[in-house]
């Protein structure tokens, strides 16, 4: 079966494609230095909290410039809106401690997620997008449980770590995908 893709599906796959990879990298980075700052709330680690989100602004802003032909734009904006607002939040509740900063992140992620999984089904023509469809729906269950772990005695920062690296795995898987859409044009 040949599939026929339109010259802008494959600019936008190509440039979608740099973008994952780009936030695959950040992820793996950012999850390594928060491990290394340890599972408390010290200034560096409000910082590498803060700056997370702050990414997840510069990204929507990239995505709506490059996706043209694919996007969702109100769900973009959204997402931008969101991740501007949870920096500003996590800056504030770093100064609680972990589990003020646990609820934040954890409503983020849940509103994030549902934001990616709206993005990511709008975007299946251009391919890749079940990984996105994925991460969105695993990022609300994640909220869910960082919301949860904020009540415990155990509750750490380092767990974000672990989903960013998730969350920066499914970038990458689908940006292999879109790598096969942008060479089909």
């Amino acid at each position: 079966m040949t599939t026929v893709i339109d010259t802008n599906a494959g600019r936008t796959a190509a440039a979608l494609r740099n973008l994952y990879v780009v936030r695959f990298g950040f992820a793996l980075v950012w999850a390594i230095l928060l491990v290394l700052t340890g599972p408390g709330s010290g200034p560096v680690s409000v910082a590498l909290l803060v700056i997370y989100p702050l990414f997840d602004v510069a990204a929507a802003i990239t995505d709506l410039r490059v996706s043209k032909t694919a996007r969702p734009a109100a769900a973009l904006y959204v997402n931008l809106a969101l991740s501007l607002l949870t920096a500003i939040g996590l800056a504030i509740a770093g100064a609680s401690g972990v589990a003020a900063v646990l609820r934040v992140w954890g409503a983020w992620a849940i509103t994030a997620g549902i934001v990616q999984l709206i993005v990511a089904v709008g975007r299946r023509r251009l391919g890749g997008q079940w990984a996105m469809i994925l991460s969105g729906a695993i990022s609300t269950v994640a909220g869910t449980a960082f919301i949860l772990q904020a009540g415990t005695p155990t509750a750490s920062l380092t767990s974000l770590a672990g989903y960013a690296t998730i969350g920066g795995v499914f970038f990458l898987v689908s940006a292999l995908r879109l790598h096969r859409t942008a060479k089909s044009t």
